[in-house]
């Protein structure tokens, strides 16, 4: 399964609980039960209400405690909650071990964040506004989710869209701070954004954490997926002329033909690097692990010049470092790139013995047969020229054949 999160409105903790279980109504009773494992007491009030703005209809997560509500922290007048006291109440607690991890890893990713922006370290930091039972019961019911739709032997993938920045000042406990505030801008790190001119916090501290904590991507993945149900989470804020919710879409992946997968093709000309250093310049893209292969054909450019046209395959999720190699290693000042569907064939290599010699053998299997092929850097040593490379190789295909139609 893959689960998009769509953030219209933008990301919190309540908006994403909201979202999951209006999507996945039957995780409800588990999720509260789990945050009740953590310790949630019986006068803090948690539960769901059907919400409708202008255009949308879902769910609301709520949280409300009573103002004499107990503190994890015993000591009532102190408002920081640190974060040790956390990680120890959730070791002791009866959460379920998956579930218990993850909501400890994202308090972690939390704790790293606040420690690098007030010099300290993790484990004497302390939380004010995310010490409190309404964000603990967000961490652990998201942790709960997560765990839920991610068994071990077929763990969702998760997305989200570009993230809407926001504007203007959080009063926190340590004052008025800049929108989005320095902890979320850590935790976000290397996501893209987009300024919608809307004023206040979009992404929350929790929300970035959870993004954080899932590994979203933003990379579109140009491939089937049949929607298999939707959910609309909503905030507690309004803004105007659009729906505060993050929207969430899971989708199953569709059933692909056998040998099927996606590569990215890059392209570029070089006609200003000497023939000697684009040779070992193109050795050293073939060798990075994310290029699958390199052609060069020459051609003609601008102004009549011979210039070498470069393609590469490089795998999509790496295709980044891909770029930068390219960049590195060859005079070209610009790439062109496109993500293309692949077909393979099921293929296997073996090692044979064929007069006296280790040789390594490609098999491939074709529409109702199979076809071997011995790999070329075997047959460099061969004494006795082309006549006895094709005897060779020939019989080492043949071992191989014949094994496999025993």
């Amino acid at each position: 399964m893959h689960i998009h999160l769509d953030a219209v409105g933008g990301v919190a903790g309540d908006m994403f609980i909201a979202a999951m279980l209006d999507a996945f109504p039957d995780l409800r009773d588990g999720m509260l039960a789990s945050i009740r494992a953590a310790g949630l007491p019986t006068d803090v009030h948690v539960g769901f209400a059907e919400h409708q703005d202008h255009a949308l209809t879902g769910l609301r997560f709520r949280v409300i405690e009573p103002r004499a509500a107990e503190l994890l922290v015993a000591a009532h007048h102190h408002p920081h909650t640190p974060f040790a006291d956390i990680r120890a109440h959730l070791l002791a607690c009866a959460l379920k071990p998956a579930v218990r991890d993850r909501a400890i890893g994202i308090f972690s990713v939390l704790a790293e964040a606040e420690a690098k922006v007030h010099g300290k370290t993790v484990d004497t930091v302390s939380f004010h506004e995310l010490g409190e039972w309404d964000s603990i019961a967000d961490i652990v019911g998201a942790a709960f989710l997560i765990d839920a739709l991610s068994p071990i032997d077929a763990a969702a993938t998760w997305s989200v869209s570009s993230l809407p920045l926001g504007r203007g000042r959080a009063k926190t406990a340590h004052g008025m701070l800049p929108i989005p505030t320095p902890a979320t801008v850590l935790l976000l790190e290397g996501f893209e954004f987009v300024d919608d001119g809307l004023e206040g916090e979009r992404v929350t501290p929790t929300g970035a954490a959870i993004l954080r904590h899932l590994g979203c991507t933003q990379t579109a993945a140009r491939r089937s997926r049949r929607l298999l149900r939707t959910g609309i989470g909503f905030g507690t804020r309004t803004f105007r002329g659009i729906s505060n919710v993050l929207r969430v879409l899971a989708f199953d992946e569709a059933r692909e033909h056998r040998g099927s997968d996606e590569v990215a093709q890059v392209q570029f000309e070089v006609d200003d690097q000497t023939p000697e250093d684009l040779a070992i310049a193109l050795d050293k893209l073939r060798s990075h692990p994310s290029v699958l292969d390199v052609l060069q054909t020459p051609a003609f450019g601008k102004k009549g010049r011979m210039t070498m046209h470069i393609q590469l395959l490089a795998d999509v999720a790496d295709v980044e470092s891909v770029f930068d190699a390219c960049f590195s290693e060859t005079t070209t000042i610009g790439l062109r790139f496109q993500l293309m569907q692949r077909r393979k064939l099921a293929r296997a290599s073996t090692t044979v013995e064929a007069a006296g010699r280790q040789m390594r053998v490609k098999v491939a299997e074709r529409p109702g047969r199979k076809t071997a092929k011995v790999e070329a850097d075997d047959l460099l040593n061969v004494i006795g020229g082309r006549a006895e490379r094709e005897r060779l190789q020939r019989e080492a295909e043949q071992v191989v054949l014949r094994k496999d139609r025993k």
